[in-house]
């Protein structure tokens, strides 16, 4: 699956959302990880204007989630509604620990809504037949 991190230095999640210089996005898997591309925006300032939030949110689109250190409500719920999962994070954290630890999740038992996130981009089956 798709990882994004919302990123100023392109080594922690250390960005609000809305104000993100760069977003970092890996390729995740359960034994592997790659980088996949870095996406670059002009400085963002802390003004409340939305629509600079449609080319971030275009960004992630195909993402099944996106770590930040702060996003806004509205922010999230584009996010959401792009069905891609926004994480804030307490603290800056390294891209690559976070994705040691998304890892360790992946190999056990994921929570629903990551389980949820892995479907994204998949065709949803249904085999009313194994209810039986």
């Amino acid at each position: 699956m798709k990882v994004a991190f919302t990123t100023q230095d392109l080594k922690r999640v250390d960005a609000h959302f809305g104000w993100a210089k760069n977003i970092a996005i890996y390729e995740v898997t359960a034994e592997d990880y790659r980088f996949v591309e870095a996406v670059q925006f002009a400085e963002e300032k802390e003004d409340g204007n939305e629509d600079k939030l449609a080319a971030k949110i275009d960004a992630i689109r195909d993402c099944a989630i996106v770590y930040c250190a702060a996003i806004g409500g509205s922010g999230a719920a584009r996010v959401v509604a792009a069905q891609v999962h926004p994480l804030k994070l307490a603290q800056p954290e390294l891209i690559t620990d976070l994705i040691t630890k998304l890892q360790g999740v992946l190999r056990g038992v994921p929570p629903p809504w990551l389980r949820k996130a892995l479907l994204k981009g998949e065709e949803r089956k249904l085999d009313f037949a194994d209810e039986v």
